[in-house]
């Protein structure tokens, strides 16, 4: 019953801004994680961004900080990210997931058990 829903991918120029949602129902929020990956052609899934639902503290890659910003809204169960100064290479399908709190920043696939279906983001020059 544990379900997540991303939108609002797109195309975008780069220098754009997007800015992702995720909707989560059916986790205990106090003891999760939700993160952002994000999987290009041909490469490994990489972690992005990732938030304790609880005390409300967030981790990044080097690649997107700086330029990236999660943030959740309790109320509405939804997640957000907020890309900003968009590139090239950060064309790839997105997708948020849950997970436990233990080394969540650390942002490696594994450690999360739940996904949504991913939302295509892709970055022309």
């Amino acid at each position: 019953q544990v379900h997540l829903v991303e939108s609002g991918g797109g195309l975008v120029q780069a220098g754009g801004s997007l800015r992702l949602s995720c909707t989560v129902s059916g986790l205990p929020f106090n003891h999760y994680a939700i993160a952002w990956f994000r999987q290009a052609p041909g490469k490994e899934r990489e972690g992005v961004s990732c938030i304790i639902w609880s005390g409300d503290r967030t981790y990044y890659s080097d690649s997107v900080k700086g330029r990236f910003t999660i943030s959740r809204d309790n109320a509405k169960n939804t997640l957000y990210l907020q890309m900003n100064s968009l590139k090239p290479e950060d064309t790839a399908i997105y997708y948020c997931a849950a997970g436990n709190v233990f080394n969540a920043r650390l942002l490696m696939p594994s450690d999360f058990r739940y996904w949504g279906q991913g939302t295509q983001v892709t970055v022309s020059s």
